[in-house]
């Protein structure tokens, strides 16, 4: 059976105005097949978190088309697509960008509770689901703020697998996190990869981190030079 494809890129192109015309990113067109583990390289400007942000739907200012589980992006009003994002796309940063006034389980909870889509205690029941598969199911009730740097990432991966997204994308999700903790979130991405299906897009410059994905989009001053 053929592996569907989740995410397309088709001819995606994207300038900037300010102070001149710049084009950041030159016909982009590539797909990504569900399961697959995939990192993207390239130097500082070469247009990464760019071609990240349209990906995830956040930045509509393209050309070109973007596919996402069969749907194309054109024409969809940001209610849609921020739907499509809260349902769709699992988000890691390199910031975690956790809630110091909620517990552990509340942040991993917030998304699915913003979807309304199961009962909060349902959601509590996944949140904690989703904590134990990353070993950290001690931690449900402290604040983000008592937590270690790689905790804090581990927690958001967690929440970014709530609502069981089609694609985890990761902007250099391991930027701040020193060499184990590196490891150890590399190991997880590699996990939901082989043993849960999961699909991930992950810019990063950790060459040792990418080298060990599935393969490797390497990008030059806005294009894609190796795929």
């Amino acid at each position: 059976m053929d592996t569907p494809i989740i995410l397309e890129a088709r001819h995606i192109s994207k300038k900037f105005y300010d102070p001149s015309e710049f084009t950041v990113l030159s016909d982009i067109s590539f797909s990504i097949n569900k399961g697959e583990f995939v990192s993207v390289v390239g130097k500082s400007g070469c247009g990464k978190s760019t071609l990240l942000y349209i990906l995830s739907t956040m930045d509509t200012d393209y050309e070109g088309e973007l596919v996402i589980d069969q749907e194309s992006m054109a024409d969809k009003k940001e209610k849609e697509l921020a739907k499509i994002r809260n349902d769709k796309i699992g988000f890691v940063f390199q910031f975690h960008y956790l809630l110091n006034e909620f517990t552990v389980l509340r942040n991993i909870m917030l998304p699915a509770l913003k979807q309304d889509r199961f009962s909060e205690k349902e959601i509590e029941e996944k949140a904690r689901q989703k904590l134990e598969m990353l070993d950290m199911g001690k931690l449900a009730n402290k604040k983000p703020n008592k937590l270690s740097g790689g905790e804090k990432q581990r927690v958001a991966i967690a929440r970014a697998l709530i609502n069981e997204p089609h694609i985890i994308m990761g902007d250099e999700p391991t930027g701040n996190l020193d060499k184990k903790n590196s490891e150890i979130v590399f190991d997880i991405f590699q996990r939901l990869s082989t043993e849960f299906n999961k699909t991930l897009l992950i810019v990063t410059h950790d060459n040792s981190f990418a080298s060990r994905t599935n393969r490797l989009i390497e990008m030059e001053d806005g294009r894609i030079i190796r795929q």
